[in-house]
Formats: structure tokens, C-alpha cells, sequence
């Protein structure tokens, strides 16, 4: 596209896409690109962004970097791995910080002995000190030739650098995403003050472009995913549709481009569904007017892909599998002709890049839209994704844009694999490795050594490690690590509020390399003192559990009013409990707007108060627990 634009090298973030979102929904239009590209093919580009990554900079092998691109006469913003590279590349010193930062910082305008630094057209608007997100074990410990410190926070001195001569700027955080509330201020300064770009893009050019790449996929028109040129037979769709908002836009999408002719939806009800889930998705589709989709049962297939399987990455790759068997299985009982016929998906960019899908990028978990037999249609140029660009808060603006209802667009979000990713599984203790008990045995000794004094003024909480591993994502790499428990006794009453127990949360996270969760315990059974790990598979027993748990909470959220103002809840199923058949749950209400970051919801008291005693009241609960970790350095779910 022959526009000027800010162009942002992926060195493997998870965020990389976001900073051009970001861009773009600013309206300066950006692209990607990779950081070996030759500087010809940088040509037109009004500023250049360095993204974060997963590698240390000092590392042998990390993502190939063209060096020439630095004496470039072009702008240039750093941010995370992007902000050491541009340091170390330039002549300054990068190293392992002794304390890394996951989560929430404050980027202050002045040193330690109080002396304020100097002023900088990036940060101009910006009241500081400024709430930033952080997620990096490593830190620039020496400047290089020609910059200067223009912010720093607690743990880290140089956190903000600038060469004002060169336009060359760099910030250890994560200024594109939301928890970092000056974000947009800051690419705005360097957009529109630093790299003098004018705004040349917005939501009606992305509606365009969307229509006119689904037509021309689906026309046998341009390139494949496979790098050939397409046939030119007239190709129909038939959709992955789970009912979420992500599939329901890319159905909508399809359906306004081609056709209801041209498009079948297929609901899979694969028995990870929530309470009714089906019949009303299938409800909410007939009344908004679509009628070219249908719903196939296949939750016995399911159960038994999935059944005795203990590992996270197994599940989720058992699930999409079986999605694909089941889709062949229809095609087959249909008549389609397979040649005829493109599989479609709602797969956003963060499913992309969680399963490792740029070139430096490590897998957080494995999407079930990007499992092997996914990957193989993808090469023969068999898959289309309308959305595969863009993230959650854009396919909402996007399903208003063309007509959706707020009750198809604004519910919240539910992955294919469904409850079975909530309901953890476990061989039972006798299967536990030696290396997991001492790891697990390390994490309780160094959380019962950790200081809370500064936190709670009154007794600090009973502390103890859950025996099941969660995942988690610390300076973009995937982590299996404990949940922490912190116990005040008696909730609410003895509680402190949110904003200490989220501090409390990210000081253990951010110090206790064992841990990457923390959860608040609200509630267990007077008969239950001692919770034992058990013998538990994701089998319709535990998923009924989880799905009567779940309708109680999204009951409450939605009489309070609540369910409107977080992005997403699960309800995560433990095989922990002091009798057999029974279980502990965790409640995870998170509040997000582009699913890189998140933070644990402060729900109200008086809400938390009424799903507890509702649950407890179940009769197969044995332990109630929160979870007040953020993202990074937790994910949503658990596994």
C-alpha cells in the first residue's frame, strides 16, 4: 500500500500486532515487518517502532536484526526488548535486572535524589509520575553514547531514554496496551510530533479491506496462505461458529460478502458448553435472521479425546483435532465437495501469536484453531479467517459497524475448547514427580519467608502453594508455575481491599520465581480443613460441576450489573477437595479491552458475597478461591 506509514519490527512479542493496532486505530495507518528487512523495503515509513520480545539481547541466538536500520534517517521508538536492543546496538550495557517487573510500575519524572529530568516531546501531555505496564527480567544498567534518562521507576533507573539529536527513543514498557493509560498519548508524540505523519486511516478503510480479502480469498483471486496463486473456482465457506463474538462477526462478515448461499455455519456442541449454551446461541442467531447454519451434536467424540488426559497442550490439541474430524465427518454426511468448500474461522490475532505464530514468537498455549490438521489446510490455502488481524476491542467496533445486536457483540467471550480448559486435570499424588513436589516444597518456603509487613497492617495472611501448576506468560514466555494462596481467615471481614491485594499479588510474582498466580481464598467448608489433590479427568461429571458453578456466577454479574463491566469470567474447576467426588473452584472475572493484558476484576463485596454463599450451598464445593493476578504475569485461564 503506497501510504505513509509507521512500521513496527516484530522481534516475537506478544504485543508486536498491537502497537500497529494501536496505530491504526488512532488513525495513522502501520504495517509489520520483519527486523532483518532490508532498509529498501523500509522505504516510505515515517517512523519505525522496535517491539518487545522474548529473547535477552545478550543471548546467542535471538531474532536476526539488521543493524543498518538504526542509521536510518527515520524516527525510531524502542519498547521492551526493542528499548535494550536499540541500547546495547548503540554502545550501552543490557543485563539480567535483579528485580524484574510483571505488571503494573510508575514511571516518575525525576531521579531518586529528587532531580527532575530533562523534558521530551514523546512524554509531552503526560502527567508523571504515570502508571505504565512492565513485563522484562532484563534492564539497560548503562546508557549509550548521545542519550539521556528521561524516566525511571523503582526498580528500574532507566526506563525511558532519549537521543533527541538522532530521534531515537526508548521505554523499557509496554506504553500499547491499556494498562498503560498514557499509551496512546505516547505513540500519538511520536506519530504525529516526532515522526510528523498525518492521520490516513480508520474503520471504514479496515471494513473495505476485510470484504475485499475475504472476496478475493474465496474468489480464488491473489496469493494463497501456501505463497501460490489460487485457482479461480468460486469457492463456499463453511464456518467454525461457536457463538461467540469473534465467530459471529467473521459469520456476519461472510455472510455480507458472499452470501447466506455461499456460507454454513456449523455449531459444534463439543460438551464443553456452558449451561444451554447451544440452544441459545441457536436461539439468538434464528432471531437476528440468520438461517444458513446448523448444530451438530458431537460431545461424546469429545469427551472421549480429551478423557485421562492430564497434560494442558495435549487437551487443547486433542480439541482441535477433533474439531476437524468432526468437520470432515459433516462434510462427508452432507455431500460437500471438499474442493468446493474453504473452512472459516474467527481466529483473532492473539490466537495467532499465543501459539507461536510470527517468527520469533514462543508459544504461550496452543489455540485450537492452530493445531497441526489446522496448520495443514492452511498450507494448501484452504483456511479463511476475516479477522485474523485484528483484536477483540476491533471485531466488537467492527460487529456494531455492520448491524450486530449488543447481545451478539457484547457477550462475553467463550473459546472453542470451552469448560474443558477451566476443568484441570490430575493423575492423583502418587503421579506427582519429585522435581514437582521440591518445586512446589520451594514456593511455600519462599512465599511463608516473604515480607508482607509493608501491606497489611494488621496480621499478615496464612500462606500456602495449591499442588496443581497454572500457566502463565513472564516476559513473553510461557511459565507453569504455582498459584499462591493467601488466607485473612474470614472473608470479608477481614480482607484488605483490591489495591493491596493486587500489589500484594504482583510482589510475589514479581519475586517468588516459583509462583505466577496468586488467588485470595473467600470460602471452604467447615468439614473440609484439609484439601487432598486427587484422581480427576475432564469428564461430564466435573464439567457439570463447573457449568452449575458458572450459571450461578454470570446469574449474579448479570443482576448486578457487573457482567457488563468485565471483559470476560471463568470459573476454573480444581481436583482438590477433602472428599472424594468433590472439588474447589477459582473465580477469574478479568477487565480487559485487547486481551495482551488484563487485571483481575475488583468486584463488589456485596456481589463476591452473594455467588459465594450460592455456591457454597451447592453441596459439592469444598473450597472457594479469587484470583487477583493480572496478565502478565497470569493468562486468563489456567490452562
Amino acid at each position: 500500500m503506497e501510504t505513509d506509514k509507521i512500521i513496527v519490527l516484530d522481534f516475537g512479542s506478544q504485543y508486536a500486532h498491537l502497537i500497529a493496532k494501536r496505530f491504526r486505530l488512532m488513525g495513522y495507518y502501520s504495517e509489520i515487518a520483519l527486523p532483518s528487512a532490508d532498509t529498501a523495503t523500509l522505504a516510505g515509513a515515517k517512523g519505525i517502532v522496535f517491539s518487545g520480545g522474548p529473547s535477552s539481547v545478550y543471548e546467542e541466538h535471538i531474532p536476526e536484526f539488521n543493524p543498518a536500520i538504526l542509521e536510518l534517517d527515520i524516527p525510531i521508538l524502542g519498547l521492551c526488548y526493542g528499548h535494550q536492543l536499540m541500547a546495547r546496538s548503540l554502545g550501552g550495557i543490557v543485563e539480567k535486572a535483579p528485580v524484574g517487573e510483571f505488571g503494573i510500575a510508575h514511571l516518575s519524572s525525576r531521579a531518586a535524589d529528587g532531580t527532575p529530568y530533562p523534558e521530551s516531546p514523546l512524554l509531552a501531555g503526560v502527567k508523571l509520575p504515570a502508571q505504565v505496564w512492565m513485563s522484562h527480567q532484563d534492564a539497560v544498567v548503562s546508557l549509550a553514547p548521545g542519550f539521556e534518562v528521561i524516566g525511571s521507576t523503582r526498580d528500574c533507573l532507566y526506563a525511558a531514554l532519549q537521543n533527541t539529536a538522532s530521534k531515537r527513543y526508548s521505554l523499557q514498557c509496554h506504553v500499547e496496551v491499556k494498562d498503560t493509560p498514557d499509551g496512546d498519548r505516547i505513540l500519538e508524540n511520536f506519530a504525529a510530533a516526532i515522526c510528523g505523519m498525518q492521520k490516513n486511516w480508520n474503520q471504514d478503510r479496515v471494513l473495505d479491506v476485510i470484504m475485499q480479502e475475504i472476496r478475493e480469498c474465496a474468489d480464488g483471486e491473489g496469493i494463497g496462505a501456501n505463497g501460490k496463486t489460487r485457482d479461480s473456482r468460486k469457492r463456499k465457506v463453511l464456518l467454525f461458529l461457536s457463538g461467540g463474538v469473534d465467530s459471529t462477526v467473521a459469520f456476519a462478515l461472510l455472510n455480507k460478502a458472499l452470501g447466506q448461499e455461499r456460507v454454513l455455519g456449523l455449531h459444534i456442541d463439543n460438551g464443553f458448553m456452558r449451561k444451554d449454551e447451544s440452544r441459545t446461541i441457536a436461539e439468538r442467531y434464528r432471531s437476528f435472521g440468520f438461517t444458513n447454519f446448523i448444530v451438530e451434536d458431537a460431545s461424546e467424540t469429545f469427551l472421549k479425546a480429551v478423557f485421562e488426559e492430564t497434560d494442558p497442550q495435549k487437551k487443547r490439541m486433542a480439541v482441535g483435532e477433533t474439531f476437524i474430524t468432526v468437520r470432515n465427518n459433516v462434510v462427508a454426511r452432507l455431500g460437500l465437495c471438499e474442493d468446493d468448500w474453504l473452512l472459516g474461522q474467527g481466529t483473532l490475532y492473539p490466537d495467532i501469536i499465543e501459539s507461536g505464530g510470527s517468527k520469533n514468537a514462543h508459544v504461550i498455549k496452543t489455540h485450537h484453531n492452530r493445531v497441526e490438521g489446522i496448520q495443514a489446510l492452511i498450507e494448501k490455502g484452504l483456511i479463511i479467517e476475516p479477522l485474523k488481524d485484528l483484536y477483540k476491542d476491533e471485531v466488537r467496533l467492527i460487529g456494531k459497524k455492520i448491524g450486530l445486536t449488543d447481545e451478539l457483540v457484547y457477550r462475553h467471550p467463550f473459546p472453542g475448547p470451552g469448560l474443558s480448559i477451566n476443568v484441570l486435570c490430575s493423575a492423583g499424588p502418587a503421579f506427582r514427580t519429585a522435581e514437582d513436589v521440591a518445586e512446589a516444597r520451594r514456593a511455600e518456603e519462599n512465599l511463608a519467608e516473604y515480607d508482607f509487613s509493608m501491606l497489611f497492617s494488621a496480621a499478615p495472611p496464612a500462606t500456602s502453594v495449591l499442588p496443581v501448576r497454572s500457566v502463565g506468560v513472564q516476559g513473553d514466555f510461557r511459565t507453569y508455575r504455582f498459584p499462591a494462596v493467601l488466607d485473612f481467615g474470614s472473608f470479608p471481614a477481614k480482607v484488605p481491599g483490591w489495591d493491596i491485594l493486587e500489589a500484594a499479588s504482583s510482589g510475589i510474582t514479581n519475586t517468588i520465581k516459583e509462583v505466577n498466580r496468586t488467588v485470595l481464598k473467600l470460602w471452604s467448608a467447615p468439614e473440609a480443613r484439609n484439601l487432598e489433590l486427587r484422581r480427576a479427568w475432564c469428564d461430564k461429571s466435573r464439567l457439570d460441576q463447573t457449568r452449575e458453578v458458572d450459571q450461578i456466577v454470570l446469574d449474579e454479574l448479570k443482576k448486578s450489573g457487573w457482567y457488563a463491566k468485565i471483559f470476560q469470567h471463568l470459573t476454573i474447576n480444581l481436583p482438590c477437595s477433602a472428599h472424594e467426588g468433590h472439588c474447589s473452584i477459582v473465580l477469574r472475572p478479568v477487565v480487559s479491552e485487547d486481551v495482551m493484558t488484563a487485571r483481575f476484576a475488583h468486584l463488589d463485596i456485596v456481589v463476591l458475597d452473594a455467588i459465594i454463599k450460592r455456591i457454597a450451598a451447592l453441596g459439592f464445593v469444598d473450597a472457594i478461591y479469587y484470583d487477583i493476578t493480572n496478565k502478565p504475569p497470569a493468562t486468563f485461564g489456567w490452562e
